[in-house]
């Protein structure tokens, strides 16, 4: 069986790092927290007159021909007070800013599978509809002993964020939780 080849060098030099990461418009510290690296790994790499190998010479084909890439996956100021992170186990899935008083939502993803985003295919989910994904991340309002229940968790009554915050609107059947900032 024929081995597949691609497209890519093995190696780089400092001057090609350091070239994407000015043509991205990063800092080294933002640069290296998009590579997932130390900023003194990039200080080395940029610094460096030997050839550097691995997988970030992968990452940089990729950043020099789709440099859009760092556009999609940066993560915005929050647009309202109220922030959650809708995440499958450590990978962010969505980012949903909330407005309560306003009822205004604003969603961000960073997955382009529906079944792992909080909305699936609504771009532009409504108050109605996010009031309906934190129901779904608890249980239910008819669920049995649901007084018990709400004890336990020492909250007064069935209110789906409060639930969220106590529990990270965890569910036994899947890996899916949400950070919240206030």
């Amino acid at each position: 069986m024929e081995q597949k080849l691609f497209a890519i060098s093995n190696v780089l030099c400092g001057k090609d790092i350091k070239a994407i990461r000015k043509n991205l418009k990063l800092t080294q510290a933002e640069f290296a927290q998009l590579c997932n690296v130390s900023v003194k790994t990039i200080e080395r790499w940029e610094g460096s007159d030997k050839e550097i190998t691995g997988p970030i010479v992968t990452l940089m084909k990729v950043l020099r021909e789709y440099p859009q890439i760092r556009e999609e996956l940066e993560i915005p100021a929050r647009a309202y007070q109220m922030r959650l992170w809708y995440m499958h186990e450590d990978e962010i899935c969505t980012i949903i800013d909330v407005e309560e008083r306003k009822r205004l939502v604003k969603v961000y993803n960073y997955t382009k599978d529906y079944i792992f985003r909080a909305f699936g295919r609504e771009e532009r989910p409504t108050f109605d509809q996010y009031e309906e994904f934190l129901e779904s991340r608890c249980f239910p309002r008819s669920r049995d002993k649901m007084k018990l229940i709400l004890r336990e968790l020492d909250l007064p009554f069935y209110e789906p964020l409060m639930i969220i915050e106590k529990t990270q609107g965890r569910m036994a059947e899947d890996n899916f939780w949400i950070k919240i900032e206030r």
